[in-house]
């Protein structure tokens, strides 16, 4: 137990210093799992989640080969040209598309595909990005939390507690809904009603050609069909008898024969396009992932979680209320502080050790759904509480946007207490 302790601790602190690329860290610390006796190579894969890997590849290809055709920038422009190019409507409209889009894409790919269009934009407009910006990492974190599909997290928690597309939409998504008009009145009465924009810079930005941003018709058409098929399968999950891990997969295979089947007498054009679709994939997220899997089994096994979920119930009094709360709160604080994809990785195992002492795995629903709120909710707190955030940062300063972990902390954990304390109320009202 000493030693699995050791090595995960070791392993959150290089994650949280980033220093060294997260995927690195995990990798050695799975690898010392193994060298260490902790577990053996055998039990080391079985504690890998491949149907959360299938998911997470297969949704990634699928954008990869979508993004190509312009419909995203497309969306961009449409939304800012439908808030008549005033600052405040199109700060609403641009939170609300990213919201939706990552839904059902996951929030980081959204924010890497919304936030170059919104500079272009907000740079014709003559008006702040930064607000924008903002506005889009909080969206993407939100509108993430309503499906299966939208955040890391979800993806991991339903894969471990085998909860479809179907469940989180139903569960989730009303207090979603609740959460996102919230925040887009914040920003509104922070930023959106003291922007304005003069009439020269406004007919700049209705000048835009949205329908020119579509740079291959037949690949957006052909994409939006296959994408449409995947996100029915996962409603139909069920029924199919289908995991989600297969169908993002098998869209994705299906989407790279259609996009090679003009070279299908071609075969170097075929591999150069294999090719540089795998290259856009997340590598780093994957094997960060894969060893982020052995790391958490190995202290699964030492017996580590066991003791913590003792230690939890005993403070909680054996009250499913307090349990509940007790990781919605601690889950939106701690994903503020480290990144909330290895947080509830660990927290996964701990709720399962928790059945037996609540009265069985049907009395943990609520617990599934406070940690994928507070887990994906909390990771707005700060700047480094999520992947989006990051991801935004990174795009803002390489664009002399200023982005700062003070500059955004500032506004951004007051704004993830208000939607962790709806939640709260909602959980409490409905589940418990």
């Amino acid at each position: 137990m000493w030693t699995a302790t050791i090595i995960f601790v070791l392993t959150y602190v290089l994650v949280i210093t980033d220093r060294i690329n997260r995927s690195i860290i995990a990798m050695l610390g799975a690898g010392a799992m193994v060298v260490s006796g902790v577990l053996s190579q055998d039990e080391a894969i079985r504690g890998i989640d491949f149907n959360t890997i299938a998911l997470l590849t297969g949704m990634m290809v699928l954008v990869a080969i979508a993004r190509r055709c312009g419909m995203f920038e497309y969306v961009a422009v449409w939304s800012a040209k439908k808030g008549r190019a005033q600052p405040w409507a199109m700060l609403a409209m641009l939170s609300l598309v990213t919201a939706v889009v990552s839904a059902f894409l996951d929030n980081v790919t959204t924010v890497l595909l919304i936030a170059p269009v919104t500079l272009s934009v907000t740079r014709l407009l003559e008006a702040p990005p930064y607000p924008f910006l903002f506005a889009e990492v909080f969206a993407s974190n939100i509108g993430g939390t309503a499906t299966l599909i939208g955040d890391p997290p979800n993806i991991i928690i339903g894969s471990a507690a085998h909860l479809s597309f179907n469940d989180f939409v139903v569960a989730l998504t009303p207090v979603i809904i609740v959460v996102m008009a919230a925040q887009l009145i914040a920003t509104h009465l922070i930023w959106g009603r003291d922007m304005r924009a003069t009439p020269e810079a406004r007919a700049r930005v209705m000048a835009l050609d949205e329908r020119g941003m579509i740079t291959d018709l037949p690949l957006m058409r052909t994409s939006l069909f296959v994408i449409g098929g995947v996100i029915a399968a996962f409603v139909a999950a069920g029924p199919l008898g289908l995991q989600p891990g297969t169908i993002a997969l098998f869209g994705a295979a299906v989407l790279m024969l259609f996009h090679n089947f003009e070279h299908h007498r071609e075969k170097e054009k075929q591999t150069l396009r294999v090719t540089e679709t795998f290259a856009e994939v997340d590598w780093i997220t994957i094997f960060f992932f894969l060893g982020l899997f052995v790391i958490v089994h190995g202290v699964d096994a030492a017996g580590l979680l066991s003791l913590a979920a003792q230690q939890l119930i005993a403070l909680t009094g054996h009250d499913p209320t307090a349990t509940a709360m007790a990781i919605l709160w601690g889950s939106a604080i701690l994903s503020a502080i480290v990144d909330n994809i290895p947080f509830v990785a660990a927290m996964i195992p701990l709720i399962r050790e928790l059945a037996p002492h609540l009265g069985g795995p049907e009395e943990l629903m609520p617990l599934w759904w406070a940690l994928s709120l507070g887990a994906c909710l909390g990771g707005n707190g700060t700047l480094i509480g999520a992947s989006a955030n990051l991801t935004v940062a990174g795009i803002a300063e390489r664009n002399g946007v200023p982005f700062g972990f003070l500059t955004y902390t500032k506004h951004a954990f007051g704004l993830m207490l208000i939607s962790v304390g709806i939640s709260t109320l909602y959980l409490w009202w409905r589940y418990l």
